[in-house]
């Protein structure tokens, strides 16, 4: 075998740099999700609470320590890590199902787990001492999942609730559109539609326009 073709066979085997250096980022790619996070670490600063601060940080987060456990829990957070305690449900001062912050438990280990406790405080995870790299970057991404994912869900409720009022509003409005001007009523959503085509606004707008001005008349 010739030089030239001995040096063609080892550039064919040899992988392209670009894939070489994409395999070699794919590892720290995938914790971008829970990297450069804003988190209020609500525990005892022992060796276990510094622990978890430390894996914290090692994640590029800016970790605020907050201790004792305040009244109401802080929700100008992206993530709020606290110690497990008997009120803490009291503590917390969002709605249930409408939460501020990604909250995270920490259990310390020393007692029995109350399951009604945990159930109570709506927390999006929970993590139990002693910390470890492995199990502070698995709950986090889990909770944080889980936090965003409720927020998709709740804007998409909204959305449906703001669809089903529209839809009130239009149906009264064609209502009105039938009486006063003795429709029938294709004719009168007919109406309502060429209304908002030509005035490029949604049908909605025009249907809340109607709405109140026959309220407002009668």
């Amino acid at each position: 075998m010739s030089r030239i073709e001995v040096l063609q066979e080892r550039r064919l085997a040899s992988p392209p740099q670009g894939a070489v250096r994409n395999e070699q980022s794919a590892p720290n790619n995938q914790y971008k999700a829970v990297q450069n996070l804003n988190v209020a670490l609500i525990v005892e600063l022992d060796s276990e609470g510094e622990r978890l601060m430390r894996e914290l940080q090692r994640l590029r987060c800016t970790v605020r320590h907050i201790w004792p456990v305040p009244v109401q829990l802080p929700e100008n957070y992206d993530v709020v890590y606290c110690t497990l305690m008997e009120d803490l449900p009291r503590r917390i001062p969002w709605l249930p199902g409408e939460p501020s912050t990604t909250l995270i438990l920490v259990d310390r280990g020393q007692d029995t787990l109350n399951l009604k406790l945990i159930n109570n405080c709506a927390a999006h995870g929970m993590i139990h001492y002693p910390p470890t790299a492995r199990s502070t970057i698995g709950a986090l991404a889990m909770a944080r999942e889980h936090f965003l994912y409720e927020q998709r869900l709740r804007g998409r409720i909204e959305k449906l609730d703001e669809n089903l009022r529209t839809m009130r509003v239009v149906e009264k409005a064609k209502s009105i559109v039938m009486r006063t001007k003795s429709l029938g009523e294709d004719d009168a959503y007919n109406f309502l539609r060429s209304q908002a085509m030509e005035r490029r606004v949604t049908i909605g707008v025009i249907a809340k326009a109607v709405v109140e001005s026959f309220d407002l008349l009668n």
